[in-house]
């Protein structure tokens, strides 16, 4: 990798919410080890151990320091941990009613601010509802707020957001558009930044799955664009972007066009063909609806 790319992954990291670096290896600081017991001489023999001793297995070494838990075993206990299913069933019914109860995008929006059911809120700096105009024929779905997102209050202001904006201004559609036919809506799966931006956990999709599915519901798009898996999980309850992008599928009979997430694409220029090969077709499809 050149200067340049380093560069780019620094800033990909920072953007992540990476403050601080770590070795491979846990170490326990605060485990004493016990004194290492000296090597015998080369013209000194070890005393011979009597028949019982020599019957008994080597003790592990206490000072060893533990086995590094592999990343997807890490994260399978941290989703353990969390919520059990009976508490996860209780939130989703709590959300499911507060978002029927919404008759338009700003009761939404206070019922989904006043939502105390996701964990997520406690450590986000405020919610991040949507952008762009609520009558777009687009309505784009992310995963959920970076760093930036979370300071702004906005979706998609970051790197990320930038190159979203390049993406659609290439088949003539941005945020800040008047008109319905050039402008579009956006929102995220989940509303609230999670920690060091990973990516949301399924208990946390499922309890938020109401209110986005109202959001839809409110905002009346023509189409779904959505970027990446962790939306196609929340609304369509698959994944697997590299073999749904680019293909029109439906939720609750609006078209919806999988893609890749625009942080994919900075982290893999390469699949920008396959991106623009998307919006040719997402404008093809506008068109032809129009």
């Amino acid at each position: 990798m050149d200067f340049q790319g380093h560069r780019e992954l620094l800033q990909w990291y920072v953007e992540l919410g990476v403050d601080e670096t770590i070795g491979d290896v846990p170490v326990n600081r605060f485990q004493v080890p016990e004194s290492a017991a000296q090597p015998p001489k080369p013209q000194e023999q070890a005393p011979r151990a009597s028949g019982r001793e020599a019957a008994q297995p080597a003790r592990p070494d206490s000072t060893r320091e533990p086995r590094r838990q592999a990343p997807q075993e890490s994260r399978s206990a941290s989703a353990k941990s969390g919520l059990q299913p009976d508490q996860v069933a209780e939130a989703e019914e709590a959300a499911t009613a507060a978002a029927a109860a919404a008759d338009d995008l700003d009761s939404l929006r206070l019922a989904m601010d006043a939502f105390e059911h996701c964990d997520l809120k406690q450590g986000a700096k405020q919610l991040v509802f949507s952008d762009g105009n609520p009558a777009a024929r687009v309505m784009i779905v992310g995963e959920g707020p970076g760093q930036e997102e979370d300071i702004q209050g906005k979706p998609f202001v970051g790197r990320a957001g930038r190159l979203l904006d390049l993406m659609f201004a290439a088949i003539g559609l941005s945020r800040t558009a008047e008109a319905a036919d050039e402008s579009l809506y956006i929102a995220n799966a989940v509303p609230w930044r999670p920690p060091r931006n990973r990516a949301p956990e399924k208990e946390e999709l499922a309890i938020m799955r109401p209110f986005l599915v109202r959001h839809i519901e409110l905002a009346k798009p023509e189409a779904l664009i959505l970027m990446g898996n962790v939306p196609c999980s929340a609304l369509l309850g698959r994944t697997g972007i590299t073999r749904m992008r680019g293909n029109w599928l439906q939720h609750q009979d609006i078209p919806v066009m999988p893609t890749f997430h625009p942080a994919y694409l900075l982290r893999n220029p390469a699949a920008k063909r396959e991106a623009w090969v998307d919006l040719l077709r997402i404008r093809k499809r506008m068109a032809v609806d129009q």
